[in-house]
């Protein structure tokens, strides 16, 4: 990026806390504080949501519909509003989880800056993907550009809708 900044994104495949025992849900708490502990440096933490795109789920259903009974019609029907009026009140959309995490050269010195923070980066990389993986959850480097700049602009979109409304 601009003025010797350089980002790495880390997607986040997350666990279904609520599915865990309670033995397990403290486990995982007290592996996370050890990542806030052990992380001493700076990151954000960024969740998209997206909402679904269900017309394949629908177009099978509906497909299906004319092999069945006229009672499971009606259900079927129902279903598909029901999912539908979900969806559309946003109750139904999938989640994204990242950690951004930066490097900036300060000094300016006439150091190789792009291994410098290169290893840097991957270092707060490995020391996140290591803590988390005590959680249960699965820490993925995105290395694709395109999908980063999805990613930064889908975010910068995003905050700039909601601060103009």
């Amino acid at each position: 990026m601009k003025n010797n900044k350089y980002l790495k994104i880390i997607k986040i495949k997350p666990i279904n806390f609520n599915l865990k025992s309670e033995l397990e849900k403290e486990a995982i708490l007290n592996s996370y504080k050890i990542f806030l502990k052990t992380c001493n440096f700076n990151f954000q933490i960024l969740i998209q949501s997206n909402k679904e795109d269900l017309s394949n789920h629908f177009s099978q259903i509906i497909n299906n519909l004319n092999q069945e009974e006229k009672n499971i019609q009606e259900i079927s029907n129902k279903y598909i509003n029901y999912i539908k009026e979900l969806n559309n009140n946003k109750k139904s959309s999938s989640k994204n989880y990242y950690i951004i995490i930066n490097y900036e050269n300060k000094n300016n010195e006439n150091i190789d800056i792009d291994s410098y923070a290169t290893e840097d980066l991957n270092n707060k990389y490995f020391k996140i993907k290591d803590c988390l993986s005590r959680c249960g959850n699965t820490a993925i480097d995105i290395l694709d550009k395109k999908q980063i700049i999805k990613i930064i602009f889908s975010f910068i979109n995003t905050r700039i809708y909601f601060n103009n409304n």
